[in-house]
């Protein structure tokens, strides 16, 4: 398929902008040299953009089980209340925002309730940036009690991968720990790990590989006892929103990735929210501005002790408004059910796969669930990467691969709350049959895919030689 830079001739155009209605001003460094764009008809622009859509691949489109990500449904509801609020520029004046901060105001309250946080920042952009601020959280509590030297993260090697990374960026040593057979964090392992140098612990719960840690109220306790706080990644919460909270587990704070777990669509580049949530002993510490309740209404606030700003103004609204539509509209009663949904499916599928693949770990499981294809790959020849690409022969999108690192040729599957049995059998059978033809066939999985526009592409290659942007000739 061309690029639009490569279709059209010179001399081709069309007109979607209305004329200008401001008076022009000259630059006073303007370009020396003409944009080079692309000169297409309107015909060819809008065949050019329908053909790539046509490309995509998203929940509208099919399953996505993407482990770890909760590629849940976005009720488009939720993209019309926020379209409410396109208008508003985040320099008014606060009197004419009482809205905006009432969302932000309720949303707190509601997170809260369901993470057992007290307080809580809606100004991190995503999840990753929601782990560094919470760090930052732990790092100036430390620092504020002249405790400057807990320097170092306990973070288990079934984390995710930013997890460590957002503790270097804040400044943090990080020690891992190992996990025990049954894929939860070894406790005696991480009793001796922390000590009077021990800022904090990172974990998630359920853990990356689908686990609800059964030692999770003597993990936390053991990093209390040693002084340090304890942080809750709050990439899998879709499996026990409204069950059980993070805050009785003995966290102090957590991130939440709002476009996960609470609906707005995930992947692209974002726009995201990673909302922190903390302790009250934590409060002092948010970034700033807060917002504040009186019976003038509501208001901005600077915390007495802020570690600052993380993103200008309040984060990305807009996201939030999707979050706090997505709580309303469930209530008390539908989110705990979709995390039940979410665990029950995940078991399903999981029982059904176990007929012919290995399970990383033995179930039950969460929200999610991980296989290891060694044995088949070791029978076979055929990989974990082979059965992915064999399912995009079918219109499925591939689940999380090669993730956890401490699972070999590991597939992770999380199928969300939303979908069907029917579905799930569907997907179910895939599986199977690709089992099968990996026994009797395995040269065609090797070669898989075979109906899709692009075919199996060098991805070693494309990693160290990235080809970035496009030269025109």
């Amino acid at each position: 398929m061309k690029l639009i830079f490569e279709k059209g001739a010179p001399g081709q155009h069309l007109s979607l902008m209305p004329p200008c209605d401001v008076p022009e001003v000259q630059l006073s460094h303007p370009r020396t040299q003409p944009l080079d764009l692309p000169h297409v008809s309107e015909t060819e622009l809008t065949r050019h953009y329908t053909a790539l859509s046509k490309r995509v691949h998203g929940v509208n489109d099919g399953f996505y089980p993407l482990g770890s990500c909760t590629m849940k449904y976005n009720p488009k509801i939720n993209e019309d209340m926020a379209a409410l609020f396109t208008q508003v520029h985040p320099l008014q004046p606060e009197e004419t925002v009482q809205g905006c901060l009432e969302v932000l105001h309720e949303s707190e309250k509601l997170l809260g309730e369901i993470t057992g946080m007290d307080a809580m920042t809606f100004q991190p952009a995503a999840g990753a940036h929601g782990e560094f601020t919470g760090l930052l959280l732990i790092k100036a509590y430390h620092v504020h009690r002249g405790d400057a030297a807990r320097t170092k993260i306990i973070v288990p090697d079934s984390a995710h991968g930013t997890n460590p990374a957002s503790a270097v960026m804040a400044g943090f040593t990080v020690v891992n720990i190992p996990s025990s057979p049954d894929g939860c964090v070894d406790v005696e392992a991480l009793r001796a790990a922390v000590g009077p140098d021990t800022a904090g612990l990172m974990l998630t719960n359920p853990n990356t590989v689908g686990i609800f840690d059964k030692n999770i109220l003597e993990i936390t306790k053991i990093v209390h006892d040693a002084g340090g706080l304890c942080y809750y990644d709050g990439a899998n919460l879709n499996a026990v929103m409204g069950v059980v909270r993070p805050g009785d587990m003995g966290f102090d704070v957590i991130h939440l990735n709002l476009h996960k777990t609470f609906s707005t669509p995930h992947g692209g580049g974002g726009p995201g929210s990673g909302a922190v949530g903390c302790k009250d002993f934590l409060r002092p510490f948010l970034p700033g501005p807060v917002v504040t309740r009186d019976e003038a209404g509501y208001h901005l606030a600077a915390p007495e002790r802020s570690i600052g700003r993380v993103k200008n103004f309040y984060g990305n609204f807009t996201v939030v408004v999707k979050a706090l539509t997505y709580l309303l509209t469930l209530g008390r009663e539908g989110i705990p059910d979709a995390a039940k949904n979410a665990v029950l499916n995940a078991n399903y599928m999981m029982k059904r796969l176990s007929e012919k693949y290995d399970m990383a770990y033995a179930g039950p499981c969460m929200h999610e669930f991980v296989m290891t294809l060694q044995s088949l790959k070791d029978e076979t020849g055929c990989s974990a990467m082979d059965v992915a690409k064999g399912l995009l022969d079918h219109g499925i999108h591939p689940p999380t691969m090669y993730f956890p690192l401490i699972v070999h040729e590991a597939l992770m599957i999380e199928p969300t709350e939303t979908e069907s049995q029917e579905t799930m059998d569907e997907v179910c059978d895939v599986f199977l049959s690709l089992w099968e033809l990996a026994h009797t066939d395995p040269q065609a999985l090797h070669a898989a895919p075979t109906r899709t526009p692009v075919r199996r592409l060098d991805e070693v290659g494309a990693a160290r030689n990235p080809v970035l942007r496009y030269k025109a000739e």
